[in-house]
């Protein structure tokens, strides 16, 4: 299985407006990365970089000053991308800004059958969060002390070592090239867990009190209240 990990920086929010400035991938081949990259700055064609993202990315509009534009990149890109999975994360800010520069083109969009957000993966499996890229390496020991700002292709090579660990990749399999091919080897362990008995159990929390004032209040919301029906099937238990 073929993936490209990939991060972009652009201009601003907006993809209709605002241009992609940069593209960073890296290749993985069944979640193992192979070595083959992309990278390039891009120039926007006129758009300014907005403050708001030059403030997060860093990236002037004098630095972009005879950069390739994307009609220029696109073919290698293209190319780049062909047949495989993308994974990115809140993929639907970068896919919208990709797929804008397609239809600028005039190249069909990437469907969403392709694309995989590491960002809707992080929220199921960590649902209290955070869920940035930084929270999820300092999350699962990854060292990215070196990013002081973003930066596509850095971003992509942390966002793959986060992806294979938000899909347990890196216990299920390992991966070793052999002469320019990826082998997947699996390896599986089995665990014991044992359950210890408490020698005697723990004292109720809940006092005689604390029953009978629960049992006023049951009596006075009726006979269908569901605390009421609850009673009757545990009584039901205790006489069977």
């Amino acid at each position: 299985m073929r993936e490209i990990v990939f991060d972009t920086e652009t201009t601003g929010l907006d993809n209709r407006a605002d241009r992609v400035i940069e593209i960073g991938g890296i290749e993985l081949v069944n979640r193992f990365p192979t070595g083959n990259t992309f990278h390039e700055y891009i120039n926007p064609q006129g758009r300014p970089v907005h403050p708001e993202a030059l403030a997060i990315h860093g990236i002037s509009d004098a630095q972009l000053a005879g950069k390739p534009t994307f009609p220029e990149i696109a073919a290698r890109f293209i190319e780049f991308i062909d047949g495989a999975h993308l994974v990115a994360h809140n993929a639907t800010f970068d896919m919208g800004f990709i797929n804008m520069e397609f239809e600028r083109i005039g190249h069909p969009a990437v469907g969403l059958e392709r694309v995989v957000d590491t960002l809707a993966i992080a929220r199921r499996k960590h649902p209290m969060g955070p869920n940035s890229l930084d929270a999820l390496c300092r999350r699962y020991g990854i060292d990215n002390s070196h990013r002081t700002r973003h930066g596509a292709l850095l971003d992509s090579e942390l966002l793959a070592e986060v992806y294979i660990e938000l899909i347990g990749g890196k216990q299920a399999a390992l991966g070793l090239e052999l002469a320019g091919q990826v082998e997947v080897v699996e390896t599986r362990f089995t665990v014991e867990i044992r359950t210890l008995q408490r020698p005697a159990p723990l004292a109720p929390r809940i006092s005689g009190d604390d029953r009978a004032a629960h049992a006023r209040l049951v009596a006075e919301l009726g006979e269908n209240a569901l605390w009421a029906k609850l009673a009757d099937r545990l009584a039901g238990r205790e006489a069977v």
